[in-house]
């Protein structure tokens, strides 16, 4: 299947289906002697996993990388790094009974036109379980820019229309939202009840914010770093908008209110989002996501058969309310692969 790779210099090919025996990622382009090991990768993915909080589904995937190739007495050796992620919870029956019917807001009918055939247990391979991938792969990523002491955090700014005020970094943990807002943390908490029991699924916001990030990388015109960043948060399912600093903001500003001034000690403001001309200045790099609700709700909704009968459709089985708080580490590890990539692009181009 074409459209399963990502990046140049560091490089990963997911594969695997949401109800198929296992999922997992191939990264080339890895240096070797990083120190690497199954614990690391599994810190990410146990906040990624299903059953982890009450907007989570209830499927439970203990989610065990078991690195299969690329290393050498808990090194990377430079070759290929292939991590493989078993699935342990699924249960495809819950999907029979609507196996012919396009689901409402998923790729049922849009995979059907363009490869004549569709796995429907959950979506297959356009399942957010294909994400799991991804956050082993940013794992790897994080260890690249290490070194370099860059550090990747998200929090949640919206959650079903209930947005965080203020910012208190010590609570993001403690909350199971991931909101810097303990006030907003409950109120999210409350209209997850409430919709929960509507049959219904919420969206939000989540801000990805990495700091430390070397000034230089990003290449000009068409692998800008905002332009490759934006492409690997739109490239996860339930994301529809991808803003940098600013972001929509500045479609309403004056040249004097969106440029960040600069002096001595540095840039006053950065509605820029830390990237200038495709080309990062040393400024926190700020992206924020537009997380779509999830699509398969209890709610009954019109729709067709693939024989093109009308019908309606409640989806059961075990789904998400909304995909925040797991599609955080998901967007962090996106972000992780972009700057390992063009970390290493660079470094082929200029010493750092």
């Amino acid at each position: 299947m074409n459209g399963s790779s990502f990046g140049k210099a560091f490089q990963i090919t997911t594969f695997g289906e949401s109800h198929g025996k296992a999922l997992g990622v191939v990264i080339q382009g890895c240096p070797a002697g990083i120190p690497i090991d199954e614990a690391s990768i599994q810190k990410a993915l146990d906040k990624r996993k299903p059953g982890s909080g009450p907007a989570s589904t209830k499927r439970k995937e203990p989610d065990i990388p078991r690195i299969l190739s690329g290393t050498f007495e808990d090194k990377t050796t430079g070759t290929p790094i292939m991590i493989l992620i078993e699935n342990k919870d699924a249960k495809s029956r819950s999907y029979t009974d609507i196996a012919d019917v396009f689901r409402p807001g998923h790729g049922d009918f849009t995979y059907l036109k363009k490869y004549g055939i569709r796995d429907y247990r959950g979506g297959g391979r356009a399942s957010a379980r294909e994400t799991a991938a991804r956050v082993a792969a940013g794992a790897v990523a994080q260890l690249v820019l290490d070194p370099h002491a860059v550090s990747i955090e998200s929090h949640t700014l919206a959650l079903g229309g209930v947005h965080a005020t203020t910012f208190d970094r010590q609570v993001i943990e403690e909350n199971p939202f991931r909101t810097a807002d303990p006030e907003a943390a409950q109120a999210m908490a409350k209209r997850v009840e409430q919709v929960k029991a509507e049959g219904d699924s919420l969206g939000g916001i989540v801000e990805i914010r990495a700091a430390n990030v070397p000034p230089g990388l990003g290449d000009p015109v068409f692998d800008k770093l905002d332009g490759d960043i934006a492409k690997a948060m739109m490239s996860i399912g339930a994301v529809k908008a991808v803003e940098i600093g600013a972001g929509v903001e500045a479609s309403s500003l004056k040249g004097s209110e969106n440029n960040d001034a600069m002096t001595l000690d540095g840039f006053k403001s950065n509605n820029a989002g830390g990237i200038l001309a495709g080309i990062s200045n040393g400024e926190d790099i700020v992206v924020r996501v537009h997380v779509k609700p999830i699509p398969s709700i209890l709610k009954s909704q019109d729709t067709l058969k693939e024989s093109g009968e009308a019908t309606t459709i409640s989806t059961k089985g075990r789904h998400d309310i909304c995909a925040i708080p797991r599609i955080n580490k998901v967007c962090e590890a996106m972000l992780a692969l972009v700057l390992a990539d063009h970390l290493l692009r660079q470094k082929c181009q200029v010493q750092l």
